[in-house]
């Protein structure tokens, strides 16, 4: 079979089964079997496909038509400009999460070196990595509760050089850490358990429900971070949490509750929905 064939016919196959982008994950799939770009595929639409290849590529195709994430078929999803490695066990990155990383190497970038940072419910460790790569001299601590999210986390973490400053602990919130930090960087779930029940199949049939749903008003663990967060400051420290579209009031009269002298901020990302909330206490 052809390049452009099989495209097609993988084309209609996933139109069919609802996948959202038909086409582009066809395109994305056939140049991973290949080991080639996808403007490879342009260039060569007349390139024959052997049987082994084709049916390589037919395996991956029916895997994403029962709605496997493409990022768990691939082995790996883009963020901020990085490759990292992803699977059943983590949450796949998202680019609305860029902007808390924007905003986290805003205050860092403004705080004496070396800024201590901890990655509260790292998952795949994009977050922290993607801090280490940009802070060279940060130290940053990847929390989870997940062994197998952490062991993710490392392997990213030593693909790009950075595992002697980013350590690993195990457990809920900020409970393993005896340290003290600059800087509290979190992407907790805060999808409402209403909400996760009605999410594509791609999310609640093979993403870690753990790293999605933050109960019944999707704050729970929100709620928590801010109780305990306090004692893990310094003087001058900040806290950044990734939220829900509509949750902005909601989280800015709790860190206000918990940090009455601090300068809190909501900050929506480009779509204009509620994103990011800082509570900054050096202000």
């Amino acid at each position: 079979m052809l390049v452009r064939d099989a495209l097609a016919q993988a084309t209609f196959q996933l139109e069919n089964h609802g996948v959202e982008s038909p086409r582009l994950d066809a395109e994305l799939l056939l140049a991973h079997v290949l080991s080639v770009n996808r403007a490879a595929l342009f260039a060569w639409p007349e390139r024959r496909l052997t049987l082994k290849q084709l049916t390589g590529y037919r395996d991956l195709v029916a895997r994403r038509a029962a709605r496997e994430p493409l990022a768990y078929i691939l082995g790996y999803r883009e963020f901020f400009g990085l490759d990292f490695e992803v699977g059943p066990d983590v949450l796949i990155p998202r680019p609305e999460t860029e902007l808390l990383v924007e905003q986290a190497l805003r205050l860092a970038r403004v705080r004496p070196s070396p800024v201590w940072i901890a990655d509260v419910g790292a998952g795949s460790g994009a977050i922290a990595v993607a801090l280490a790569v940009h802070l060279p001299e940060a130290i940053i601590f990847a929390l989870d509760r997940s062994p197998a999210a952490l062991a993710v986390t490392a392997r990213n973490a030593g693909r790009y050089g950075v595992s002697e400053r980013v350590h690993l602990r195990l457990g809920d919130l900020l409970e393993p850490l005896s340290e003290t930090l600059d800087l509290i960087v979190a992407n907790l779930p805060y999808v409402t358990t209403a909400e996760w029940e009605n999410l594509p199949p791609e999310i609640r049939d093979h993403e870690p429900r753990s790293a999605l749903d933050g109960g019944p008003d999707g704050l729970t663990f929100i709620r928590r971070l801010l109780e305990t967060a306090a004692s893990y400051l310094r003087p001058g420290g900040a806290i950044l949490m990734e939220i829900g579209a509509g949750q902005g009031q909601t989280v800015l009269n709790l860190a206000v509750r918990h940090f009455p002298q601090a300068r809190v901020e909501l900050v929506q990302d480009y779509a204009g929905l509620d994103r990011v909330v800082i509570v900054d206490i050096s202000a």
